[in-house]
């Protein structure tokens, strides 16, 4: 089984890679979430934003995977942006498509109780 440290890596890289692709192709990776309004040039500003705080909060918790307690803080904080993004999709409700709903839910979601247990794993 893979350390810790390792999996912290592999989750921030996965991270970095999202982050990456929403501020290189934010209407490609964004419209499976917000549907057609991810063409839109201001849209596209807040999810090249989205991307950066993506890269920024993993490459943090990439830096500091070899030290657990320091790795922690960053980790967290991924999970509450997570949180953030599945609690503003929920609010949007009919607003955006419903594979996005669902795909948030797991995608967010999913990576919400990943960094959680992360986080967990280094206390």
């Amino acid at each position: 089984m893979p350390s810790t440290q390792r999996l912290i890596a592999a989750f921030a890289l996965g991270r970095i890679a999202f982050g990456v692709g929403l501020i290189a192709a934010p209407e490609r990776v964004a419209s499976g979430w917000i549907g057609e309004d991810a063409r839109r040039r201001a849209v596209k500003i807040a999810v090249r934003g989205l991307g950066a705080r993506d890269v920024a909060l993993s490459a943090g918790a990439l830096a500091f995977a070899r030290d657990g307690d320091a790795a922690r803080p960053w980790l967290l904080s991924a999970v509450a942006c997570d949180c953030a993004d599945v609690a503003a999709t929920i609010a949007a409700g009919d607003a955006i498509p419903e594979r996005a709903r669902v795909g948030t839910l797991a995608l967010a979601g999913g990576s919400a109780l990943v960094g959680s247990a992360l986080a967990a794993a280094v206390r």
